[in-house]
């Protein structure tokens, strides 16, 4: 799926999605991902059951307000302990397929919110 949408400069935009992958900026990203407003980075978040604190703990030095975090094809909820650094720091966490946070990333960005995406591939 395609998605169009404008911000400033610089800014990171998810201009697409597909089996695998995101477009940002036009740009393909395989594999798991952190994202945000001027940042992409791979994630070593190795898959949903593999999950542990320390792949949550890593996003904090992003400083965000909230993180999406993208959990695949289907939306799945990680255990709170998980990001309780997160919660703990006053960061909000939501939980939502990896389309889902992609499209609510670029609405957050366009407020002017401290997001970080942090998705598993779809």
């Amino acid at each position: 799926m395609k998605m169009h949408q404008s911000l400033g400069q610089g800014k990171n935009l998810f201009t697409g999605y597909g089996d695998g992958h995101v477009l940002i900026n036009a740009q393909r990203h395989d594999g798991n991902l952190i994202v945000s407003a001027d940042e992409v980075a791979a994630w070593a978040a190795p898959d949903f059951s593999g999950l542990a604190a320390a792949h949550f703990d890593a996003l904090l030095a992003y400083q965000p307000e909230v993180v999406l975090f993208g959990s695949g094809e289907s939306q799945r909820f990680v255990h709170p302990r998980l990001y309780a650094a997160l919660t703990e720091a006053g960061i909000g966490v939501e939980c939502m397929d990896t389309q889902a946070a992609c499209r609510t990333f670029n609405i957050l960005l366009a407020e002017d919110r401290r997001v970080v995406a942090a998705l598993l591939a779809i």
